[in-house]
């Protein structure tokens, strides 16, 4: 997740707290961010609902497609194991529902669809990256092209799979023009299309520009009368979408282009194995083994008393928290108006669970980045006032780990890792535990070394049954269900973030009180 601007920290703001922590510049919006050291490599695959993803995702792993099918709103994500599984991590569940591997297998009877599918597989590719299939369910949306901008930073690599009959849309344009702003490889690869059975024997190459097309030794002789030189189709056809790509995102002149055939991914396959290689050296070089600071003795600032230091954090504190209680209403205000446009315009009353659960997906990751953007500058600005600034990142971590070992002392640290459920009843109600946080994920990241768990706001599988009954369509009783519902949202989350930044205070406040007390940091 990128926010827009990071926040200044390091020398203790004269202009008090709460103008220290109005300096801090949380995200406004969800982007690519360059994926970290320790996110799991992944390619995620997207583009538009009919170009054959799943087929070529069964060509490149040798599987039947049948075994790659998925409920409609679902990622897929494929990694690597000895023994074939599939597991459903669906929303308000604590544990994955495990199911059988083969294509003919019955998944678990479930009320609304899982937020990912674990599928693991023995293919040798899976060992060197994960492959992520996005959701392939219709149009593009907001919150949907949110969510996949998040993913794609975290994992590093975007397959972009298109038809030759196909054209970019307005939102796949606006989509990769984020993504090539970010640390993010991007390969596109081409399907069949009309035109294409002539040519679908023929070996491809590479060319200076990128693209992989057929072979010109291949090429069948022209018949007699017919030019001599014959227009190759694939080779119009993807040098047609790249040309329409590159004029509305030259950032992606670079990008590799490959015409995918039935039976030959060979050359895709080599190009997604050289990137892994390469980016899991990048990645292992990025971050030393231990940060500096993370052992060894940290002495406070000589002459520092105890006095100020809890008013200055408190005030910071509720100042933060302020404001993105702020931020998750104006979130909130948006979200009623593409929700009511849907309704009446777009996906109707039986596309409603599907559409806000997106849209409270988005909002996780936004509230998610919010809070710990806010934290972090909390913590360095109280932190460079007790140890002095700059603050070395191992010193960061260990304050950190206290932070969030403080929490079991005190009630409002408890149950912090809690889900907010949508019910068909237009209500919230909460699920608490790690089981029910990593349920929410599309593509589970890295351990998190954050001091709080991410935020997660999902709706329940009773929404679905509500709003797919035959004949529950009208659509005023819906608008009125949607708005009653984000309400309620709008009262239980930023009440939550209020609890999780009052623990934050008091666990910080006692980390901090205690190394001045002590002369040394504790942690």
């Amino acid at each position: 997740m990128m926010p827009d601007s990071l926040p200044s920290v390091g020398v203790p703001d004269p202009g008090g707290p709460a103008e220290s922590a109005r300096r801090v510049l949380l995200p406004t919006r969800l982007g690519a961010a360059d994926p970290g050291p320790d996110d799991p490599l992944a390619v995620v695959v997207a583009g538009p609902a009919g170009a054959g993803r799943r087929e070529l995702l069964a060509g490149l792993l040798g599987v039947e497609p049948g075994m790659l099918a998925v409920p409609a709103g679902s990622y897929l994500l494929i990694n690597h194991a000895k023994t074939p599984t599939r597991a459903a991590y669906v929303p308000g569940y604590r544990q994955p529902l495990s199911y059988g591997a083969d294509p003919l297998a019955a998944g678990p009877a479930l009320a609304r669809p899982p937020r990912r599918v674990e599928l693991s597989l023995p293919d040798p590719l899976l060992r060197r990256f994960a492959l992520l299939d996005a959701p392939e369910d219709g149009p593009l949306g907001v919150a949907a092209a949110r969510v996949l901008l998040d993913t794609v930073g975290r994992a590093g690599a975007l397959l972009f799979v298109i038809s030759a009959d196909q054209a970019f849309t307005a939102a796949e344009l606006h989509l990769l023009a984020e993504v090539a702003r970010a640390r993010v490889e991007v390969v596109f690869a081409v399907t069949p299309g009309a035109g294409w059975a002539a040519t679908a024997d023929r070996p491809t190459t590479t060319d200076d520009t990128g693209v992989s097309v057929a072979s010109a030794g291949s090429s069948p002789p022209p018949a007699p009368g017919a030019a001599e030189c014959p227009v190759d189709p694939v080779q119009v056809s993807v040098e047609a979408h790249r040309a329409a790509l590159l004029s509305a995102v030259p950032e992606l002149a670079t990008a590799r282009w490959y015409p995918v055939w039935e039976a030959d991914h060979s050359a895709l396959r080599r190009a997604l194995v050289d990137w892994a290689a390469d980016e899991g050296l990048r990645r292992a070089s990025a971050c030393p083994p231990e940060p500096p600071g993370a052992h060894g003795r940290v002495a406070v600032v000589p002459g520092l008393g105890p006095g100020g230091l809890a008013e200055h954090l408190d005030g910071q504190i509720r100042t933060c928290a302020q404001r993105i209680r702020q931020h998750i209403a104006l979130e909130l205000a948006n979200i009623h108006l593409r929700v009511v446009q849907e309704i009446v315009f777009g996906v109707g009353c039986a596309g409603l669970p599907q559409l806000l659960d997106q849209e409270m997906a988005a909002l996780s990751l936004l509230a998610t980045a919010q809070c710990d953007e806010a934290v972090r500058a909390v913590v360095d600005d109280a932190a460079a006032r007790v140890f002095g600034a700059p603050l070395a990142e191992g010193v960061r971590r260990r304050i950190i780990h206290a932070v969030r070992w403080g929490f079991a002392e005190q009630p409002a640290g408890r149950e912090l890792d809690k889900v907010l459920l949508i019910t068909s009843t237009a209500g919230v109600a909460g699920l608490t535990g790690s089981g029910a946080l990593d349920a929410l994920a599309g593509f589970p990241g890295a351990v998190r070394d954050e001091a709080l768990p991410p935020v997660g706001v999902a709706l329940s599988g009773g929404c679905w049954q509500r709003w797919r009954v035959p004949g529950n369509d009208d659509t005023n009783l819906a608008r009125s269900w949607a708005q009653r519902a984000l309400r309620e949202v709008e009262l239980e989350l930023p009440r939550e973030v209020s609890r999780r930044f009052e623990a934050v205070r008091l666990s910080l406040g006692g980390v901090l009180t205690d190394a001045v007390d002590h002369g040394i940091l504790l942690a």
